[in-house]
């Protein structure tokens, strides 16, 4: 009965989100990157072992906050459906990525090239400066496709497979890697455990993500077949073992060329070349929307149907 009480609160959090989307002031994420940022300037230090010892603090205590809530629940179904559906609803981004999607769609067709440069940030680290037209809407698209997997797909999952420790837990180590998981000279090694954490955690997620979007093809007026062949040949390309996967999936379904050299805080790094077709444009940008939206269904019923057979 617990266990279909974890598959409730899983649904209701993502319908919580599709409803309701991100709160403007208060978001438990943004209080836990405060807070972690609080701890970074206290414990720093050139050193994969203090990195390490920090994000265990971070996460640990994130999980020990889901564990306590789990704990809490365990003799009310109800209760434990409740808390799932609040835990889910925040660690979900799906609605906040959509609608970011949506506004650097907005802006590109009123030819706002300015006013899109100054939007990137909301999706991406990507250095905006001197982008143009076609380069915002590649951007966006592909932060679209990675976050599809980071801010919906691997949550939903960690959370069929752990409850609401998972959901926390997933965010929190998330989050840690945003914070100081990019290989700049200060974090290279403080942010090392962070980067391979996330790694590790989204592994399965993020295949699972591409092969959603593979099913999910038709619904951009793509081919299953198509992105499955191109995230076979090109997703090892990226850098990233997990947004390879994801990005080259989206790209076969979306029949666009993506990847290529990017710019991230004055660094130059090439992230290969994923697909055969055209360079993304604003269109493109609206259907990856909608491919992530259908992802998205998928990834809820996928771990819905998971959490209702443990046990």
């Amino acid at each position: 009965m617990l266990t279909s009480s974890r598959a409730a609160g899983l649904v209701a959090g993502y319908l919580a989100d599709l409803a309701v989307g991100d709160p403007r002031r208060g978001h438990p994420v943004a209080a836990f990157g405060r807070a972690a940022d609080a701890l970074v300037r206290r414990m720093h230090a050139d050193s994969r072992a203090r990195g390490a010892t920090y994000a265990g603090v971070c996460v640990g205590g994130a999980v020990g906050a889901g564990a306590l809530a789990h704990a809490a629940t365990a003799r009310s179904p109800l209760a434990r459906a409740v808390v799932t559906a609040a835990a889910t609803w925040a660690v979900l981004g799906g609605t906040g990525l959509a609608g970011e999607g949506a506004a650097m769609a907005r802006l590109l067709e009123a030819g706002d090239v300015d006013g899109a440069r100054e939007r990137l940030p909301h999706l991406c680290g990507r250095d905006p400066a001197g982008l143009d037209e076609k380069d915002l809407a590649r951007a966006a698209t592909e932060s679209i496709a990675e976050n599809t997997s980071d801010a919906v797909v691997a949550p939903l999952l960690w959370g069929a497979v752990a409850g609401v420790p998972g959901l926390l837990g997933y965010r929190a180590l998330n989050t840690l890697d945003a914070m100081v998981g990019h290989r700049t000279p200060r974090h290279r090694r403080f942010g090392w455990a962070s980067a391979r954490g996330d790694d590790a955690a989204n592994l399965a997620p993020a295949r699972v993500s591409a092969l959603a979007a593979a099913a999910c093809a038709p619904v951009v007026g793509g081919r299953g077949a198509d992105a499955l062949r191109v995230w076979r040949r090109d997703g090892g390309k990226h850098p990233s073992p997990n947004a390879g996967p994801v990005e080259a999936a989206f790209a076969g379904a979306l029949d666009v060329r993506l990847g290529g050299v990017n710019r991230y805080a004055g660094a130059t790094e090439d992230r290969g070349t994923l697909g055969d077709g055209r360079t993304p444009g604003v269109a493109d940008l609206r259907r990856a929307v909608r491919l992530s939206r259908a992802v998205g269904a998928v990834a809820v019923a996928v771990a819905a149907v998971w959490a209702g057979r443990r046990g």
